[in-house]
C-alpha cells in the first residue's frame, strides 16, 4: 500500500476569526491529562464534549428544580414543564420547523428511526414495497427498516457508493419507482466523512411523491439545518453528539404526518383518556412521548442549543475545514497510510488503515500518548465490505480541535507504525 493522495477537499466557506482559545476554555474536560499526556480528543463521531454551560444547567436542574412535568401544580413541577417546553422551542427554532408540534423527544437518533419505521412504516409499508437507504448507512438506518421489510414483505434497496464514498445518483434516479414508499439517508456519513447531496435526494423523491427521513446524528454538529429548506419528511438527531447529554434525541417530522401516525408507545402523557375500554390519545407532540421523559436531558439539549447559537457557526465551520484540509495533509505524508473517503463534499473527519496495523493496536498506541481516537468498523460494517477492510481508524473534529492536536496525532501514528513493525 502506497501513501494516500490528498483528498479533493471542497473549497471552504469564507472564513472569519474564530476564537478557537475561548472555545477551548468553554470544554473543562480538555484541561485534562490521560496517562500524563494532555488530551487530545479526536473521537466527535461517537461523542462530542459538554461546555461548562450545559454542565452546570444540569447541576442546576438537580440542585433547584427537580420535579415530574405537565402533570403537577406545585411550583418545581410548573418550573420544570416550562424549561423542558422552553427547550422544545428552542429545538424547533434550531431547525427551523414550522410548529413545536413537530418536535418530538426520544433517546437518541437511533431510536427516532425506530419510531418512525414502528409507526409511520408498519401504516404505509406492504407486501412488495421498497425503501430506499444508501450503501453508507450507520446500522441504525439499516437494520430497523429490515426488520420492518421481513414483517411486510417489503424489499431493501440500496444506493451504492463510488471508491471515493459518493453516492450513485444515477443508481438511485433508476430505483426510484411506483413501489417506492420511503427513502432514508444519512446527512453526513459516520465512518467516511462524505456530506450526502440530501436535498438533491429529497428533490428526487418528491417528484415521485416518496416522502425522505434524513439521519442528521453527525450533520446536527457540522452545519446549520433548515428542515423547511431541505423540505424533509423526517429528521433524526442524538443530543450527545451535538454538545448535549446523552439519552436524549430529536424526532422532527411534518405535522402532517405526524397527525397521521398512530402512537409509538402506550403509557402515561401520551393520552388523553383511558378507560378499560377504549384509550383516547393526546395531542402531538405528547401523542409520541410515553412515560416521563429525559427531562434534565432535554433542557440540557435547550442549553447546548444556546451555547451553539451564541457562537459564530460559519467561523466555527471554516476553522473545521481547515482542520480536515490540514489534517489530509499531514496525514497523506504518512507512508503506508490509506485514507478511506475522499468523497468531494466531506465532513471533518478521517478514516484510514495503514499497512501492518490493526486499527485496534493504533488506537491503543495513541490512548498511551493522550490521544483519543475511535478504531472498529463504526456500526457500518456494509461500508467495510465495500472496501474490502475489517476496520478503520477514525479521528474526527470539532470546533474545539487545533492544529497542533492534528501534528500530535501524526506524531502518534509515526510512532505506531514503529511500534508495530519492530
Amino acid at each position: 500500500m502506497s501513501a494516500a493522495r490528498p483528498s479533493p477537499i471542497a473549497a471552504p466557506p469564507k472564513s472569519r476569526a474564530f476564537d478557537l482559545a475561548k472555545s477551548r476554555a468553554d470544554f473543562p474536560i480538555l484541561k485534562q491529562t490521560v496517562h500524563g499526556k494532555p488530551l487530545v480528543y479526536l473521537d466527535n463521531a461517537a461523542t462530542s464534549q459538554k461546555p461548562q454551560s450545559v454542565i452546570d444547567t444540569l447541576v442546576r436542574y438537580y440542585e433547584t428544580e427537580n420535579a415530574n412535568i405537565h402533570r403537577g401544580v406545585h411550583a418545581l413541577s410548573q418550573q420544570a414543564t416550562e424549561e423542558y417546553e422552553g427547550a422544545r422551542t428552542a429545538v424547533r427554532r434550531f431547525l427551523n420547523a414550522a410548529s413545536d408540534k413537530e418536535i418530538i423527544f426520544v433517546r437518541g437518533a437511533t431510536e427516532g428511526i425506530n419510531l418512525v419505521a414502528s409507526t409511520y412504516g408498519r401504516a404505509t409499508i406492504g407486501q412488495g414495497d421498497e425503501i430506499i437507504i444508501t450503501g453508507m448507512e450507520h446500522h441504525s438506518n439499516i437494520v430497523p427498516w429490515q426488520m420492518l421489510c421481513r414483517e411486510k414483505g417489503a424489499k431493501l434497496r440500496v444506493i451504492p457508493i463510488t471508491n471515493e464514498g459518493e453516492l450513485r445518483m444515477d443508481e438511485f434516479e433508476r430505483m426510484l419507482s411506483k413501489r417506492t414508499k420511503l427513502v432514508s439517508i444519512v446527512h453526513i456519513s459516520n465512518s467516511l466523512g462524505t456530506i450526502n447531496p440530501v436535498e438533491k435526494v429529497i428533490a428526487l423523491a418528491h417528484s415521485q411523491g416518496v416522502p425522505v427521513l434524513v439521519d442528521g446524528a453527525q450533520s446536527v454538529p457540522h452545519m446549520p439545518i433548515d428542515v423547511r429548506k431541505l423540505d424533509a419528511d423526517f429528521f433524526v438527531f442524538s443530543g450527545h453528539k451535538v454538545f448535549g447529554p446523552t439519552g436524549i434525541g430529536v424526532v422532527y417530522g411534518k405535522e402532517r404526518h405526524l397527525e397521521a401516525m398512530p402512537p409509538y408507545q402506550g403509557g402515561g402523557d401520551m393520552i388523553r383518556s383511558v378507560t378499560f375500554e377504549k384509550t383516547t390519545y393526546n395531542d402531538l407532540p405528547y401523542k409520541f412521548e410515553a412515560g416521563t421523559p429525559h427531562i434534565e436531558g432535554v433542557i440540557g439539549l435547550g442549553a447546548a442549543i444556546a451555547y451553539l447559537n451564541g457562537m459564530d457557526r460559519q467561523a466555527a465551520l471554516a476553522h473545521e475545514h481547515d482542520l480536515l484540509a490540514y489534517s489530509t495533509g499531514r496525514l497523506s505524508e504518512i507512508k503506508g497510510l490509506r485514507i478511506i473517503g475522499r468523497a468531494k463534499e466531506k465532513a471533518s473527519l478521517i478514516a484510514f488503515v495503514m499497512d501492518g496495523a490493526h486499527p485496534h493496536d493504533i488506537g491503543t498506541i495513541l490512548d498511551s500518548e493522550g490521544i483519543a481516537i475511535r478504531t472498529g468498523h463504526h456500526c457500518t460494517q456494509p461500508v467495510m465490505d465495500r472496501y474490502g477492510i475489517p476496520a478503520t481508524a477514525r479521528a474526527s473534529f470539532a470546533f474545539y480541535n487545533t492544529r497542533e492536536e492534528v501534528d500530535a496525532l501524526a506524531r502518534g501514528i509515526l510512532k505506531a507504525r514503529e511500534v508495530l513493525r519492530s
